[in-house]
Formats: C-alpha cells, structure tokens, sequence
C-alpha cells in the first residue's frame, strides 16, 4: 500500500499538470516519498478541523511543485475533489499554480517565491516556541508541534534561504525540521553551473542537525525518510535539515533532465511513466484502498485533537486566566485601542518614530499578544518594547523563548517572511522594524503580507531627506510609492503623536498589512489630530467659509502647510490643510466625506511630500502643483536639504498663488 499511495501522489500530479497543460511536474515525481511519508505516518492534523490549534504546519517552500500539496490534500481528506485537481491552474480554481493561503483548505502560506517558504516556516517554529513557553505547564503541553518545510535547489540558492537558516540555528529552534529535495536540477539545467557548496556543510555552520537520506539508491524507502524524520525530532537544541538526494522527475522518461522541471510531460511520456510505474488505472482514478490508507492518518488526527481538548478543559480550571488568554491569542482578539486616551496624550515636540516608541510601549502592556522587534537597529528606530515594575518584555532567546522582543540581526528580508509566519501561526500580532530605505529589501515578503491579506506591522523609520548627513544612500525617495502600489497594504506617514496613535490602532485592527513610516526629525503635535487619521484623511486646520486653495500634505510636510496657511492668511487667501497620513484608508471612505475634505470644486491645490510625486497627481488635479522629490537626496544636515529641495514655507505659499492664477 505504501508504493501504491506514493505513486498515486506521483500520476495525480503529472495528471493534472498534463491536463492543465502547465505546470512543474519534476518535484512531485521526486518527492512523492518524503510527502508520503510525513503525511502518513508523522505529520499532526485533523482534515476535519484544518485550523485546529495545535496541528503540525507544513510548508511547501518550493511552491512551483504545487501539484503535490494538492495531492495531498485530496488523498488525506481536506476537502479537495478530482474535479479540482482536474482544474489545476484553471480560473478561480482551488487549485491554482502556486499554493495560497486563504484559498485552498490546508495551505499554510503562500509560496511560489522561492526562499519565502523556508523563512515563513522558521516564523512558525518561532511562534510555536514562544507560545509553548507562554502558556505551557507542567502535564498540560497546550502547545506542542512541529513545523516542517519542504525546499529544493533554488530555494537554498536566494539569499533570504541563508538569512532565515542561520536566524533558526542561532536561536535552537529544535522542533523546525526542512527536508531538502536535493536534485540537482533548475529550470536551466544541472545546479553545477551555478551552486557547487556543500549544503550540508552550510547548514553545519548554522547551527543545524544536518541527516542525510539516499533516495537515489533507494528512491521509496519510507523506512530511511522515517528514521531520520525521528532523528530530527529527538534533537530539540538544533533546527535539523533532511538532505534527500532524489532524482527529478522520478519514474519518467526524462528523470534526471531540467526538461521535466516546469513543463508537462507530454501524453506519450505520461503514459510510459504509469507503464513503469506499474500504474494500471484509468486517468484521475485512486484505488479505493488508497484512500482508505490516507483518510485513516486524518481519523487518528481528530483522536488526538479529541484528546487534546480534553487535556485544554483541565488546563481551563487549573489556570484559567491563562487559558483565556491563550484562547483569545490564537482568535486574534484585542482591547478596543480606540477608548484607551492615554495613547493621544503628546504635547511636547517628537519625532514620529519616538511618538511611535511611547505608543507601541503602551499597546504592548495591553496587548500581550504583540511580539516583534528590528533588523538590528532597535536604538534607532525605537521598536523595542521596555521593561517596566509591572512587565518584564525580555528578549525571543533560547532558554526565554517567553520573550517579546526579537532580534532579527541584519536580515531585513527574512525578518519581513518571518514576521508572515509568526502571524500566519495564529496567537502572536506580529510587527518587525527598520530603516525605511531598506524596505527594499523587505519588498517582495511585504507584498505577500498584502496577497495572503495578513496584519503584520511594519516598522518603518528615517523617512525622507530629513535623515540629514546619511545621504542619498539612505534617504527613501521612491519607497513611498512602491508601497502604496501594492494592493491590500496600509501605507501610513503621520503628521504627529496622535496620528501615529491612530495608525498603530488601524494596524492591530484591520485584517491587511500596514506600513508606518516614521520620521527621523522632531515634529510638532497639533490640536486637531487623533482619530479622524483612521479615516486616512482629514481637514487639519481649516479656515472660514469655502477656502480658496487647498494644501495637502503627510508626515513631516503637514507643518509647512500649516506654516503657509498662516502667511496666506495675512494676504487674504483662505486655505485649508489636509492631512493625508493614508492614502488606502482615504479611498476606502464614502464619497461624500472624500469630497468634503476635498472639494472638486476647489481646483487649486498644492500636494506636498518629500518623496516621489506620483502618489499626487490625483489629489493635485490639473491645476494643482506639487512639491516633491524628482532627483535623489543629498548629504547634510536635514533643515539645509529640506531648503534645498523646496520644503519650505515660502515655496508652499509661492506654489498656492502659482496654482490659483491657472
């Protein structure tokens, strides 16, 4: 039965795929064995109940093989038909080309990128690790699984592959387990053109139990990919990496070949494949034995989720508040931030990324939820939450895994992709923090943040120009609008301590992810701040009557308009200041609120920001002007550059009566 099902796992996906007439059947084919193996006789879950709390999670990294988690799916009873494996990439499937969270029952995390999976996974063991030691008492292990990830070549080729390994190693993350289908192969052909190093080697040095497993010599052998499967789970001070050398595209004409790695296997090679894999059944057919086989390893899951939450009822009357708090951790549940007005207390000048600081401090004390930290830039940035009499935050670490801050190190691309999957877990708010230049870097895993529709927060400080004597290489120019253009992310740049309050409250409310972007530089605070920033955009100051110029601002720049309005004033022009602290939110409010902050009728208008201007043109109009960053920055003290570049006073009073007199 064990050869049947690991080929049954091995047609279905090269079926599909065939049928598609698109796809990546090599991994499937190869790696069929260890999927087996992990599905049959390890891995912890109930089909019936997908999100139970405490199942093992399992993380395709190298998610061009996406046909294999479907098999699986389908094979161990998690809702997925043969119509959907028939519907492989076909529009609004449940089956798409690469695995989705949010979209098919039983994925984990969106993967396709390669790299993400691996960090995402090792966000999952951080997460399992910091709850385990949260919560856990003696006799009751409320949380207690493990967390396995399957890569290939191009996953351990990316950069963020080597960032989030050696984070894992460095802090002994002993019940994170990644299997490593070492084949070889990549799209252009044998990995020997490119990637030479001994992986094993490589993991050694990061502090990993390395195992190796021949699956070439013995390409099925459930027995050797299950004793090293238990030789990972009893090394608990160390992260273990199962080195399976496999053959791509096993069982068909073209195994071993970089042709079988992303194309279909064409009908004649299907055929020879099943011919020599003894596959005897028509197309889409499982022998009902088979399914027998897979769906029993779901029945012994829900035995245990049974057990489990009889074990969780105990727990409930010997520790309850801790068991209410743990419940409401893993629903995502926190207090109403907006009733709490000691976060809207600000008098005295800041800059946003200390207003940031005081804010995150006093959400911290009533979120306990919230873990996160800096690419090693805490002093800078102020992410850090700070002991006080009443809590000692301490630091994620072996031996205090309770603790609430992380240090990520130097790693701004895998801290981003560890972040997804310390959320995706469920029971941890997650937020990680840098300079905002370096989101660049933080990019790729920030957008699927936006694509899974995650709230993850993101730290983002030194804004604009005013980072001063840094220079144009750390002066963020066109950052802003790369933000914005991702779809689902909240993009907020505060004006003052209030706003920075709204926005953290958006940010641990809403359901996508938020970036807020700080400032270096002291701003001043402003009496008619505060929640309306929930709105994205709001009438700061205003002036008698249907004003005759409209100036609009975010962050920092808020204070020149403010400035101009004054010196307009005194020439008789009325104008009124719009704070824009986000855009995403502004747009999502009815019309008739967007035009009463924004009269169409109003034409002239003066957009500014110290950054790129592309964000404005539609708040600008055809006869408004912007004053913005078209060129990169420049070293020297921020007040200087700011005058440099036209963030003045003057020049928003000089670029209203341009605008006005079009």
């Amino acid at each position: 039965m064990k050869q049947t099902t690991i080929n049954a796992i091995r047609i279905l996906s090269a079926e599909a795929i065939q049928k598609a007439n698109s796809g990546h059947p090599g991994l499937p084919l190869g790696s069929a064995p260890i999927a087996y193996t992990l599905f049959q006789n390890f891995l912890k879950f109930n089909n019936k109940d997908p999100k139970w709390d405490d199942r093992d999670r399992f993380v395709l990294s190298a998610g061009h093989g996406s046909m294999l988690d479907y098999s699986l799916l389908y094979l161990y009873g998690f809702g997925l038909t043969i119509e959907d494996l028939k519907n492989f990439r076909q529009l609004d499937s449940k089956t798409p080309g690469h695995p989705e969270y949010g979209h098919t029952v039983g994925i984990e995390t969106t993967t396709g990128p390669l790299g993400q999976g691996i960090a995402n996974a090792v966000g999952m063991a951080v997460a399992e690790a910091h709850l385990a030691a949260k919560f856990n008492r003696e006799g009751f292990p409320v949380v207690d699984h493990y967390t396995y990830a399957l890569c290939g070549d191009g996953c351990l080729e990316e950069g963020i592959s080597y960032e989030a390994c050696s984070f894992a190693g460095t802090h002994e993350l002993g019940k994170l387990i990644l299997f490593y289908d070492d084949n070889d192969i990549t799209i252009e052909g044998n990995t020997d053109i490119t990637f030479k190093e001994d992986v094993g080697a490589r993991f050694k040095a990061q502090n990993w139990q390395v195992i190796h497993v021949d699956l070439v010599t013995y390409p099925d052998s459930v027995q050797r990919i299950s004793a090293a499967i238990r030789k990972a789970q009893k090394e608990t001070k160390k992260p273990s990496v199962i080195i399976c050398k496999t053959k791509i595209g096993y069982g068909t004409p073209l195994e071993g070949s970089h042709k079988c790695h992303g194309s279909p296997l064409g009908a004649e090679n299907l055929q020879k494949t099943k011919e020599k894999l003894g596959w005897t059944y028509a197309p889409f057919e499982v022998p009902a034995e088979v399914l027998r086989h897979t769906r029993a390893a779901g029945r012994r899951g829900a035995k245990r989720e049974s057990e489990w939450k009889v074990m969780f009822a105990e727990y409930q009357k010997k520790y309850p508040e801790l068991a209410a708090e743990y419940t409401a951790a893993m629903k995502g549940e926190i207090v109403d931030l907006t009733a709490v007005d000691d976060l809207f207390k600000f008098e005295k000048p800041m800059a946003t990324r200390q207003t940031s600081s005081v804010v995150l401090n006093k959400i911290a004390a009533l979120v306990p939820s919230l873990v996160g930290g800096s690419a090693d830039l805490a002093p800078s940035n102020l992410s850090d939450m700070k002991d006080t009499d009443a809590i000692h935050y301490g630091n994620f670490a072996p031996g205090s895994y309770e603790g609430r801050n992380m240090h990520f190190g130097i790693r701004e691309h895998a801290m981003a992709a560890i972040s997804n999957g310390m959320q995706l877990h469920g029971g941890i708010h997650a937020y990680c923090a840098t300079f905002f230049i370096f989101s660049d870097y933080c990019k790729h895993a920030m957008r699927l943040s936006a694509l899974m529709n995650i709230p993850v927060v993101y730290i983002l400080t030194h804004d604009s120009i005013g980072v001063g004597e840094d220079g144009p290489t750390h002066e963020p120019v066109e950052q802003l609008i790369a933000l914005r253009s991702i779809p689902n992310m909240k993009v907020y740049r505060p004006a003052d301590g209030k706003e920075t309050a709204a926005a953290w409250i958006s940010a641990l409310t809403g359901t996508a992810p938020t970036a807020l972007v700080l400032t270096r530089q002291n701003l001043p605070q402003y009496q008619n701040s505060g929640l309306d920033a929930l709105k994205g955009g709001y009438v700061l100051e205003d002036c008698e009557g249907t004003p005759d110029v409209l100036l609009i601002a975010s962050g920092s720049e808020v204070e020149q308009c403010v400035g101009a309005k004054a010196e307009l004033a005194k020439e008789g022009i009325k104008a009124r200041v719009v704070s824009m602290p986000c855009f995403e939110e502004f747009e999502k409010q009815p019309v008739s609120y967007r035009e009463s902050v924004l009269p169409p009728a109003v034409k002239a208008r003066v957009c500014v920001e110290a950054g790129s201007p592309y964000s404005w043109y539609k708040y600008a109009g055809d006869k408004g002007e912007i004053i913005a960053m078209s060129t990169f920055g420049a070293s020297g003290p921020a007040p200087q550059l700011f005058k440099r570049f036209g963030f003045t006073v003057e020049n928003v009073v000089e670029k209203a009566k341009i605008s006005l007199n079009k």
